[in-house]
């Protein structure tokens, strides 16, 4: 990985590595602000018991409180296409780009971020497509509870 965003990816990625190793669910984000990784987090649904810690918005509570001029030079970062939820947070702070590691094991909405103005790439990792499809398969009704199914 050696292009800015397969570089600022991994730090989402290890955040999913965490997440897991905890017993949550595999999904890391990070925000990246001029080139530099601001904050990152990790799906702690399971961890807290809390229904909207999703990896995004984990890491954008961990950014604290940020003006406007920087979520409008921001880049999201996560593991995994962003639910209707995260979407939402992206769009509410008008962060420009969203990207993801993966859209296979579940495509959030990407077509609403589109037609909003955002810029959103899908770099189609592996590694990230199997870390999920493996957690999806042990266990379903976690998995299932994320995305309120």
């Amino acid at each position: 990985m050696t292009d800015p965003d397969h570089v600022f990816m991994e730090a989402a990625l290890e955040q999913a590595r965490i997440g897991l190793a905890e017993g949550g669910i595999p999904i890391g984000s990070a925000l990246v602000i001029d080139g530099r990784v601001v904050a990152a987090g990790r799906n702690r649904r399971v961890q807290q018991g809390n229904a909207i810690l999703h990896g995004e918005m984990d890491c954008l509570q961990t950014a604290g409180r940020l003006p406007a001029s920087a979520y409008a030079r921001a880049t999201l970062y996560s593991t995994l296409s962003p639910c209707d939820m995260c979407s939402g947070a992206a769009l509410l702070f008008k962060i420009p780009r969203v990207v993801f590691a993966e859209n296979r094991t579940f495509q959030g909405a990407e077509s609403l971020l589109r037609s909003r103005g955002v810029e959103v790439v899908n770099l189609d990792l592996p590694e990230a497509a199997e870390l999920m499809r493996t957690f999806i398969e042990r266990h379903p009704t976690v998995w299932n509870e994320d995305i309120a199914v």
